[in-house]
């Protein structure tokens, strides 16, 4: 066979590259293939994100949580709760609490969990109780215990009064993801010590040892005195921002600073013992907690 007739035989270097032609050519063919609308290769879009949950202004059931404000304690009789008045689930017209003002059936449909005495470390068992019925709306309303010591030393630190409310609020959500929570400030203990001051028979009562932390020696106005007590309002003021940064996190929850804010008087509070709410007081607490709840918008 002549050199013309031998068959052609392609070299390595040429085979090589005609397999890099041959890949650029398909990797082009794709890239068309995927941005043509025509024969359906368009990438798949995103998927739109969720939409966050909207706040309903009408809850049609309540669950209450937290301490003995939430029950009425010494707003009836001396000594004694009084669930009765409880600006949350209270019955007293006079009072006219959120689940009065709410929920068509308040006796079937909402429920008062909160103890006299309570720290924030008790709100998750109080919170486990209260899923169990299911309520689309939760009240929360605790703290004052916490910063109310024997003395400053005996505070709940900021950090575990976190910790167990984000407890209590993620123990909530896993069984209730739909229910939303109103959670109302802790109240302003130094402007309940300005206050109850001016009362003769309130400063007698105190001296039982409410709240020594903040009460002891109510007309003591030398530095030591008012260091005590500025303390204490600071960790209540660190209390208040604990609850509202987890607060915000959770998108169907409700931070109410107006509790802290309000300038009560001695009209608002317990004549058995000038620290707890009376019936103006749980009526008060009971007004502002409905604002906030039927508040519209984000």
């Amino acid at each position: 066979m002549t050199e013309v007739d031998q068959p052609f035989r392609p070299t390595r270097a040429r085979t090589a590259a005609a397999a890099v032609l041959t890949a650029a050519a398909l990797a082009v063919s794709l890239t068309a293939c995927a941005g043509d609308p025509d024969d359906g290769g368009r990438p798949a879009p995103h998927p739109s994100p969720k939409p966050s949950p909207a706040w309903r202004t009408d809850p049609a059931s309540v669950a209450a949580v937290g301490d003995s404000i939430t029950v009425g304690f010494d707003a009836c009789s001396v000594l004694s709760d009084c669930p009765a008045v409880s600006w949350a689930t209270g019955t007293d017209p006079d009072v006219n609490s959120v689940a009065r003002r709410l929920v068509k059936d308040p006796a079937t449909h909402s429920w008062n969990f909160a103890k006299t005495g309570a720290l924030m470390r008790d709100l998750p068992a109080q919170v486990e109780q209260a899923v169990r019925k299911r309520p689309e709306l939760v009240t929360v309303l605790v703290g004052a215990n916490d910063a109310c010591r024997t003395d400053v030393g005996a505070m709940t630190t900021e950090t575990a009064f976190r910790a167990d409310f984000e407890a209590s609020l993620r123990a909530l959500r896993r069984a209730l993801p739909k229910t939303q929570v109103y959670v109302a400030a802790v109240p302003d203990l130094m402007r309940l010590w300005s206050q109850g001051r001016q009362n003769p028979l309130g400063k007698e009562v105190w001296k039982l040892g409410i709240c020594g932390s903040m009460l002891r020696d109510p007309d003591d106005l030398s530095k030591a005195a008012d260091t005590r007590r500025q303390s204490v309002r600071d960790r209540v003021m660190a209390y208040n921002k604990a609850l509202e940064s987890v607060c915000e996190r959770d998108k169907l929850c409700r931070f109410d600073r107006s509790v802290f804010d309000f300038r009560f008087t001695g009209a608002e509070l317990s004549a058995w013992d000038w620290f707890h709410p009376g019936r103006e007081g749980q009526r008060e607490l009971a007004r502002m907690a409905f604002q906030e709840i039927t508040r519209k918008g984000t």
